[in-house]
């Protein structure tokens, strides 16, 4: 069944920066409609992907994603990211992804990466990134750390890519089986032996779960796509080393930074 999310942000606090959409298996993502502004289309510098540039003319400014329901595959740029300080693993988490992953098919060796992953994280939104400080992703040694989404997924990434396991990362939202979806969210996909897997490691442990494995679901829900990999660039419009674009986001000083208030919804089917 074809359906769409919209996302709704004020249009009167200057140039906003956003995804284009993401097809995956699936759904492909049939395009974004904006409402509320005049738009441009631009290339990342580093994935390739289509991001859309939005002069607001309303005070409000909708972005509507609309998916047709049928499978669709993952762009072959999600499995090739560039280099940066949020893809370069520290020798350290080389050496240990690789001790951990051990042998055998690549598909039982990301889940032995995503189980040891699950093991060294607690789910949260601590002030301190698993990344602030550093020119890479750091090893973590014993004990518990708390990450996000985002943290723990970066970490697992470059876990698999050390292992040499093709792995990428795809930002959207997700929706729970109660209540609203109120910002973004991320998760993983690899792809081994010729089929791609999707990995959510942060929702297995939100349900108090540490035997991770190839499942978005372990606590229900829905999930739309709207772009993947970290370490965004426009040279155009002047932004490098964008951590993540998954939200709407307005341009300040030169920056792109969140909104204080978005609105999200799901609609289903996508002409509600």
């Amino acid at each position: 069944m074809p359906y769409a999310v919209e996302i709704a942000v004020a249009g009167t606090e200057g140039p906003i920066l956003a995804p284009a959409g993401l097809s995956s298996p699936a759904s492909v993502c049939s395009g974004c409609t904006v409402t509320g502004g005049q738009v441009r289309r631009l290339a990342e510098a580093t994935s390739g992907q289509e991001l859309l540039w939005v002069t607001p003319d309303a005070a409000k400014v909708t972005f509507r994603y609309t998916f047709s329901g049928q499978p669709g595959t993952y762009p072959e740029a999600i499995f090739h990211p560039a280099p940066s300080r949020y893809t370069r693993a520290a020798p350290a988490l080389v050496d240990e992804a690789r001790q951990i992953a051990g042998t055998g098919d690549d598909l039982t060796r990301a889940i032995r990466i995503a189980r040891h992953v699950a093991e060294r994280f607690d789910y949260g939104h601590p002030t301190q990134k698993l990344t602030d400080g550093f020119d890479h992703v750091p090893h973590l040694a014993c004990g518990l750390t708390e990450g996000s989404c985002v943290d723990i997924h970066t970490y697992f990434l470059a876990s698999l890519r050390a292992a040499g396991i093709e792995a990428g990362y795809v930002v959207g939202y997700f929706f729970p089986e109660v209540g609203e979806c109120t910002s973004g969210h991320c998760w993983a996909v690899t792809r081994t032996n010729g089929q791609t897997q999707e990995w959510d490691i942060s929702h297995f442990l939100q349900i108090g779960r540490r035997d991770a494995g190839p499942a978005l679901n372990p606590k229900g829900g829905f999930r739309v796509p709207v772009g993947h990999s970290s370490a965004l660039c426009q040279t155009e419009i002047g932004f490098v080393d964008l951590k993540l674009l998954v939200e709407p986001m307005v341009m300040k000083g030169g920056e792109p930074v969140r909104f204080d208030r978005i609105q999200i919804r799901r609609l289903m089917p996508a002409t509600a």
